[in-house]
């Protein structure tokens, strides 16, 4: 990319405690984000993909400051998102703001539109003058396709695509520099899906806005990012442009992950490499040792019949960029290797 770095995570750690007994001991943890690590640039969207439970939207939070992390930190435009308070942190929380992911139950009910997307203002009155407000809150509006003279309406008196793109106006109210897009089309129609995927890229290249995109869908994620994560419990796995992660995957879970998606070409099913997975994601209060897919993968299975190689069940491998000219972008697997085009293409 060619934007400078705006946001950088690094070794990001999210353990939420086990309580249990009378007295509530803790007696383990919950391991959500255990050591992410990346670069957001000025103006690019990072697609972070993984199975319900990997740990995506609480990474969204930890960006936010929503949560407190276990260890770690995070760097918004050279200051430290962590250590700031007062109105540092207020400044910082004004450039980084947040679409959530359920537009029926993200909107208070009890408010109008017009007080829904203002409120950023009552807490940032220097954004816009107090009489202003609701011409601001009408130009919003009109920015997201909503018909600015449905100001005084109430959410219920929207549809699903609609309420979100109320959210979208929230988010964008005080210029932000990032968004983070938390599953922001998971609860919508597929038409209506690519509508708000379109705004959101309108929004964009008119606003220069940069993106966290949070999804489960792959074929949304690749649509619209610059570059994509890969999680698994956790961790990234893998991590690279668009086009090296559905192109030429690496890691045996992206593999996997891409050999699901349907392909809309009947005469084009049969020439791709299926891999089903076998057992259960395992529970992220008790993740395996070594890698955290060795139970899982198919690779390791291939490779060692019904054992698994010792590198993956006792070292855990780093994300980085893997020796012997494969795709050049970062892959946490020690025998990572190229599936080829025909099982990446989504």
């Amino acid at each position: 990319m060619n934007g400078e770095v705006i946001l950088q995570a690094r070794d990001l750690v999210k353990h939420y405690p086990i309580k249990a007994g009378v007295i509530k001991r803790t007696v383990g943890h919950v391991r959500a984000v255990d050591g992410v690590s990346f670069d957001l640039h000025a103006g690019e969207t990072l697609g972070v993909v993984g199975e319900s439970g990997c740990g995506k939207s609480t990474l969204g939070r930890l960006l936010l400051r929503l949560e407190e992390p276990t260890s770690g930190s995070v760097t918004f435009d050279g200051a430290d998102l962590y250590t700031a308070s007062g109105s540092m942190l207020r400044r910082m929380r004004r450039d980084i703001q947040i679409v959530f992911q359920d537009p029926y139950t993200s909107l208070n009910p009890r408010k109008t539109v017009g007080d829904i997307i203002g409120e950023p203002f009552d807490i940032h009155p220097d954004v816009v003058p107090k009489g202003g407000r609701r011409r601001r809150v009408q130009e919003l509006l009109d920015l997201v396709g909503l018909n600015p003279e449905h100001i005084n309406r109430y959410p219920h008196q929207f549809s699903g695509g609609q309420r979100q793109r109320i959210g979208v106006a929230r988010g964008i109210a005080l210029n932000p520099k990032v968004l983070v897009c938390d599953e922001p089309v998971s609860a919508l129609d597929v038409s209506v899906q690519a509508q708000v995927v379109n705004l959101l890229e309108k929004l964009q290249r008119e606003l220069n806005l940069a993106y966290i995109f949070i999804a489960h869908d792959l074929a949304v994620v690749r649509h619209i990012s610059d570059r994509v994560a890969v999680m698994y419990l956790g961790r990234v796995v893998e991590l690279g442009d668009e086009a090296q992660i559905y192109d030429h995957p690496t890691h045996p879970y992206t593999q996997a992950l891409l050999s699901a998606v349907p392909v809309p070409d009947p005469s084009l099913r049969g020439t791709r490499q299926q891999i089903m997975l076998t057992g259960d994601v395992p529970s992220p209060a008790n993740p395996p040792s070594g890698c955290r897919f060795h139970t899982r993968c198919w690779l390791a299975q291939q490779m060692a019949g019904d054992s698994v190689p010792p590198q993956c069940r006792e070292a855990l491998p780093d994300l980085v960029e893997r020796p012997d000219g494969l795709s050049a972008h970062a892959s946490a697997c020690h025998f990572a290797t190229p599936l080829g085009a025909a099982a990446g293409t989504a």
